[in-house]
């Protein structure tokens, strides 16, 4: 069964890290684009960060640019997102989510509709 398993998140003070991890099973996760999007009570879906199939080219959302760190293991499935410095309008539930390599020279995109492959999500919730 095609699943994406997130997990990391928890209660954290501002400024504190927190590591957010993504399993993948049931598809070949090497040849997905993968993303971490957020969303608040209330607020619609954010996408917060990106990496390329191969893992040589990431990007973020200026809201979370300098702070969080995405990365990816193809050899373990996973993918990860380092958070430091972390805000309380960083609280939000967070999704790992995968969009199909469908071109070898396909551009990044951020579009929510744009991916087919969702995790259940993990809550991270920075407060004092």
């Amino acid at each position: 069964e095609v699943q994406l398993q997130a997990s990391g998140g928890g209660l954290v003070q501002p400024g504190g890290s927190l590591r957010l991890s993504c399993a993948a099973s049931g598809f070949i996760f090497g040849s997905y684009e993968m993303s971490w999007f957020r969303q608040a009570p209330g607020k619609g879906r954010e996408w917060v960060s990106g990496i390329n199939t191969g893992g040589r080219q990431t990007y973020y959302a200026d809201s979370v640019k300098g702070r969080f760190t995405i990365s990816r293991d193809d050899a373990k499935n996973t993918l990860s997102l380092q958070m430091n410095s972390l805000k309380p309008e960083d609280t939000a539930a967070y999704y790992c989510a995968g969009r199909p390599r469908r071109a070898v020279f396909q551009v990044f995109s951020h579009q929510e509709a744009d991916y087919d492959r969702w995790g259940q999500g993990t809550q991270v919730t920075v407060s004092s």
